[in-house]
């Protein structure tokens, strides 16, 4: 049986790498996804855009999301939407990890 189905620290899922952003998927279907990331310091994406709407949960850390030119400092236990079509970045301004939820539906 898949780990996943079980109760899990969500936190614990997934790991710190220097330099570096990891990710992992956790749920992959046609309708979304749900992804984990771990940002070390410093490091981020770069401004992009998609076709459907997307939840960004911060589970631990500090993160600037600036969404069509508009930043927004997220911490800890707090969500932000980026929507659809709408130029998006990260920046990890300490270590910080996130769940990516997206609803292509």
């Amino acid at each position: 049986m898949n780990d996943l189905y079980q109760t899990q620290n969500i936190e614990q899922l997934i790991d710190y790498q220097d330099d570096s952003v990891v990710s992992k998927t956790l749920i992959k279907k046609d309708t979304g996804t749900v992804t984990l990331f771990a940002f070390d310091k410093g490091q981020g994406l770069s401004e992009h855009t998609v076709p459907f709407d997307a939840l960004v949960q911060i589970l631990d850390g500090e993160a600037d999301i600036t969404i069509s030119a508009t930043p927004h400092r997220v911490k800890s236990g707090e969500i932000i939407i980026m929507p659809k079509n709408e130029p998006h970045a990260l920046k990890a301004i300490e270590k910080f990890k996130m769940m990516l939820v997206m609803i292509r539906g």
